[in-house]
């Protein structure tokens, strides 16, 4: 007798595959995105190297990358210690920043009266360098918290309450006028069709706003401070500890760095709509 024929086992496909195909994704745009940079940055760090080698460069005139990131190691704990202090002034004075440029920008969006009133009062602030008020604070408010709070506040407020009032003046007449026919009232109109159109506008300032914040934060502590990242840098200074110097620099562009994409990342989780205009208005232009 002839034995029936057996079916042929058909290998199974990896299970895996479809599972990894979104973390490939991701893992090509962020080297699109980040790689070019980060060429750039390895490069620059080589040729510093090679120069500050080669030419035999004092380290007290230009210390090598290699020499600071031994410095990031040997003192990680005082850096601790003065990166603690900056980051609380950095995100207590831009919440301060936040909460008073968000009430005043709808302020002034909502009343020409007050646009007039306190619009140039805004616009004006930024004319007088931070630099110079900031000692007038160590006398008013003393050497504490306050003064740099209030110096992170004044440097990041105003690209907040420009961008927000821009946001708000920028809704569809044509939606605001639907409401009004179907007997909405001016603050259902401000909620429902003004709120929503500013969040971008509000965004695209907080990340400026978080960018200069961290620049307050360091003038603030140049002038008058007995912590923090600024003032680490003053003390290093004179004793020609300059590879400490730019150690704390490293710090403060890694600091403004995160706090930067951290808001991005925020963004995205409150506006994920817009995102998704903006992606489909991308894919329409490149068809």
């Amino acid at each position: 007798m002839s034995t029936p024929d057996r079916a042929t086992p058909v290998a199974a496909q990896p299970a895996m595959a479809p599972r990894a195909a979104p973390y490939i994704g991701c893992l090509r745009r962020l080297t699109g995105s980040w790689g070019p940079a980060t060429l750039i940055v390895l490069v620059l760090l080589g040729v510093w190297e090679g120069y500050v080698r080669l030419w035999t460069v004092p380290k007290w005139l230009l210390p090598a990358p290699s020499v600071i990131a031994m410095t990031l190691v040997v003192s990680r704990e005082l850096l601790l210690d003065h990166t603690l202090v900056t980051f609380v002034e950095v995100v207590v004075g831009f919440g301060l920043s936040l909460l008073c440029g968000v009430l005043l920008a709808c302020g002034i969006a909502a009343s020409r009266t007050l646009e007039r009133a306190l619009y140039p009062f805004v616009i004006a602030s930024q004319m007088v360098p931070i630099i110079v008020i900031a000692p007038l604070l160590l006398i008013w408010v003393g050497y504490g918290l306050a003064p740099k709070v209030i110096v992170v506040a004044l440097t990041a407020f105003f690209p907040i309450v420009v961008n927000m009032v821009d946001g708000l003046r920028s809704v569809d007449p044509d939606a605001v006028n639907l409401l009004r026919t179907m007997g909405a009232s001016r603050w259902q109109i401000f909620v429902k069709v003004q709120v929503p159109t500013s969040l971008p506008f509000l965004f695209s300032g907080l990340r400026v706003a978080m960018a200069v914040s961290v620049i307050g934060a360091v003038i603030g502590e140049w002038v008058g401070s007995s912590q923090g990242l600024g003032y680490l840098m003053i003390r290093s200074k004179p004793q020609f500890l300059t590879e400490r110097v730019f150690a704390a620099i490293v710090i403060l562009s890694v600091l403004g760095t995160a706090l930067f994409i951290l808001v991005g990342v925020v963004e995205k989780l409150v506006i994920p709509w817009w995102h998704n205009e903006q992606r489909q208005r991308s894919l329409k232009e490149e068809e």
